[in-house]
C-alpha cells in the first residue's frame, strides 16, 4: 500500500470518526432539557422574562417622515381576533430601546387585556433614521402618532380606545403626540 493510499484511509476513517462524534453530541444535545431550554432563550432577546400569557409579534411601519420603525406587539395570549381590545403604545425612556423598559410595560398589559406595541423610535435600535443614536424631537413625538396608525390597522383593535404609556423622556414626547393627535384618548407618563 503506498503512503498516499494509507493517508487516503486515515482521512476516510477520521472523517467518520468526527461525524460520529458531531451526530453524538448533537442527540445529547437536542434531548438534555437545559440545553434545549437554553436554546429557546437565545430566540427571546429582551432583558425580561417571555410571559407566558402573551404573543410576541416583530412588526414594522413608517411614520410621516418616511422613517422604518420596528417594533414589538404584544396580544394577549387567548385573544378573540372578532373582537376589538384597547390598545396601548408604549415609548421607553429617553435612548432605550424595545428589549428594555418599554417592552416589558407592554408585555404587562398585555398580559392584562390589552393589544400593546413598543417601540425603537426614530435614530435608535432597529428603527432606521440617519445619521444613528441622535434625536429629532420632531420624528420622537411622530413616532407615537405612527404607531397608533399601525394599530389602527387591525382588526380587533378598538380605535376608539387607544392610548399612550411613556416612560420617563417619552412621557413628554407621549404627551406631545396626544396634544395634536386626537385619535389618542389615553397618556400615561
Amino acid at each position: 500500500m503506498s503512503q498516499c493510499e494509507c493517508v487516503m484511509k486515515t482521512n476516510s476513517i477520521r472523517t467518520r470518526s468526527q461525524k460520529a462524534i458531531v451526530g453524538a453530541a448533537l442527540a445529547v444535545a437536542i434531548s438534555t432539557p437545559e440545553v434545549t431550554h437554553a436554546a429557546d432563550q437565545l430566540a427571546w432577546d429582551k432583558t425580561f422574562p417571555q410571559s407566558e400569557k402573551v404573543i410576541h409579534q416583530k412588526v414594522t411601519f413608517n411614520n410621516r417622515l418616511g422613517i422604518n420603525l420596528v417594533a414589538d406587539l404584544y396580544l394577549p395570549k387567548n385573544i378573540d381576533r372578532s373582537k376589538k381590545y384597547p390598545a396601548i403604545v408604549v415609548g421607553g425612556p429617553y435612548g432605550a430601546v424595545k428589549e428594555q423598559s418599554a417592552g416589558l410595560y407592554a408585555q404587562t398589559m398585555a398580559e392584562r387585556g390589552f393589544v400593546t406595541i413598543a417601540h425603537d423610535p426614530s435614530y435608535n435600535g432597529e428603527s432606521g433614521g440617519q445619521p444613528h443614536f441622535t434625536a429629532s424631537f420632531e420624528a420622537l413625538i411622530e413616532d407615537f402618532s405612527a404607531a397608533v396608525d399601525f394599530l389602527g390597522t387591525k382588526s380587533f383593535v378598538d380605535r376608539e380606545r387607544i392610548g399612550v404609556i411613556g416612560i420617563c423622556g417619552s412621557g413628554s414626547f407621549g404627551l406631545a403626540a396626544a396634544e395634536t393627535d386626537s385619535r389618542i384618548e389615553t397618556t400615561l407618563g
